[in-house]
């Protein structure tokens, strides 16, 4: 006993001094509890991949077992290399792209698709290399990075929304949106998902989200059963009993992306446009996550950079290059992060274990494919409050210049307005530096700001420029 209980401190103290969780202000208890709410809130994600990526034809098992896999990675990369409590996770938005623009927009296969996702990822690598991702998001304005985060909130608040049948689109230009049917199966599961979900958050108890997403399966499963099934007809097996609960698992999606595809479906050009275009909603979705959960964690320095940030890049890239690889889009690095900082985490050792947990999660993917898509919409919703908080930090900076906040404003609605987290970032940047020029204030805007609105340029000018290389 006397050897046992020596045996665990001196793991206690090696894992304290690998990880320099006492120097760091924290505890192993704190850290392991910090670890255990990051994965408890970020696991929605196994099921929402999977349901994103399966309409594009691709295997539901598979994608949540590579899901999974792969945030296991990832999150151990953050804890081991860069020693923040950071985890990631295939990134939302990113996957929506590939599922309903490149899959099903612009005709490509979905192993195509992640040809395009590898290559935007090897693109992002060659820039950090280059010390170029880092300089970027250094030259971008505070009060902007706050702006991407909120922008992102919003646009993953809608599309919560939208895949719980709370709002639809009507197709009719004067009343584009319309509240949905409160009274259809689809709503019944999504309202009580997002009432038990708040009322948990409300209250301050752990794993909210898991537990709203188990929540509304539940419901999902009686409302299924009630209608005969006619519920969820347009997605065999969801919201019924798997069987079986457990099984092997499902790696087929792990390295068949077809580079060569993307180039002879798309073209040479078009196919560059493509890549660059992902590259930039890709390179710059990390930018309000990190910041924001920095400042929560009290690493933030004052000037907005941030310690050993080179490291949680470097992860963060390698995440987009292997979720191409992994078929999983492309993964980055999630605002959920912030929970485990608020149970006090500190360091990577809160990754270690959230990266623990997603292997083990390997093995679940039968039991994720009983979620209906209306069960994770409620999470969706307060994933997005959890991106849009920070911004309230605004009130705290003092005056702001009318560009900056024109800027801000454009950034946080242009997202859910139109779909897209790079039109938001795009829009939002190059207003900025316009109106710091029309105000005689230009020389506030750094070089790389205007390389970026220079590059935003080029990318909305994508589908004019494209009727001429076509």
């Amino acid at each position: 006993m006397a050897a046992q209980t020596t045996a665990i401190r001196a793991e206690r103290n090696m894992l304290d001094r690998y990880f320099k969780v006492t120097e760091a202000g924290s505890t192993i208890g704190t850290e392991l509890r910090g670890g255990l709410t990051n994965f408890l809130v970020m696991s929605y994600i196994l099921v929402v991949n999977a349901v994103i990526l399966s309409s594009a034809g691709m295997s539901f098992p598979a994608v949540a077992a590579a899901t999974a896999l792969m945030a296991a990675l990832f999150t151990a990369g953050m804890a081991l290399w860069a020693n923040y409590p950071y985890a990631g996770a295939a990134g939302l938005g990113i996957n929506a792209v590939v599922a309903f623009g490149l899959v099903k927009g612009a005709g490509l296969s979905w192993q195509a698709a992640m040809g395009v996702v590898a290559l935007e990822g090897g693109a992002i690598c060659i820039a950090m290399a280059l010390g170029l991702r880092r300089a970027l998001l250094d030259a971008v304005p505070y009060q902007l990075k706050l702006g991407i985060g909120a922008g992102i909130g919003a646009f993953i608040f809608a599309i919560g929304a939208f895949n719980g049948g709370l709002a639809i689109g009507t197709g009719n230009p004067s009343d584009p949106v319309a509240l949905g049917n409160l009274n259809s199966g689809t709503a019944v599961v999504t309202i009580a998902g997002l009432i038990i979900t708040v009322a948990l958050y409300a209250r301050g108890v752990k794993g909210t989200l898991l537990l709203g997403i188990i929540g509304a399966t539940i419901v999902g499963v009686l409302v299924n059963a009630a209608s005969g099934g006619a519920t969820y007809k347009d997605l065999p097996g969801v919201a019924v009993m798997p069987s079986p609960l457990f099984d092997t698992p499902n790696f087929s999606t792990i390295g068949q992306l077809d580079v060569p595809g993307v180039f002879s479906k798309l073209g040479f050009v078009v196919a560059l446009l493509t890549v660059f275009s992902l590259m930039l909603s890709d390179f710059f979705d990390t930018a309000g996550t990190v910041v924001s959960v920095a400042s929560e964690g009290g690493w933030l320095r004052p000037d907005g950079t941030i310690p050993r940030a080179d490291r949680v890049f470097w992860v963060d890239s390698l995440g987009a290059l292997f979720g191409g690889i992994f078929g999983t889009s492309s993964n980055t690095t999630y605002i959920e992060s912030g929970a485990g900082v608020a149970e006090g985490a500190k360091t990577g050792l809160a990754s270690l274990v959230t990266a623990a947990l997603f292997l083990v999660s390997v093995l679940l993917a039968p039991i994720a494919g009983i979620v209906p898509p209306q069960a994770t919409a409620p999470a969706l919703m307060l994933v997005g409050w959890f991106m849009f908080k920070p911004i309230l930090d605004l009130n705290k900076i003092g005056n702001i210049d009318f560009a900056t906040g024109f800027a801000v404003l454009l950034t946080v609605f242009v997202m859910p307005l139109t779909y897209s987290i790079t039109n938001g970032i795009g829009v939002g940047f190059i207003a900025y530096t316009l109106l710091k020029l029309a105000s005689g204030r230009s020389a506030e805007v750094s070089r790389w700001m205007w390389i970026a609105s220079i590059a935003f340029a080029i990318y909305f000018a994508d589908p004019w420029l494209r009727q001429f290389i076509k």
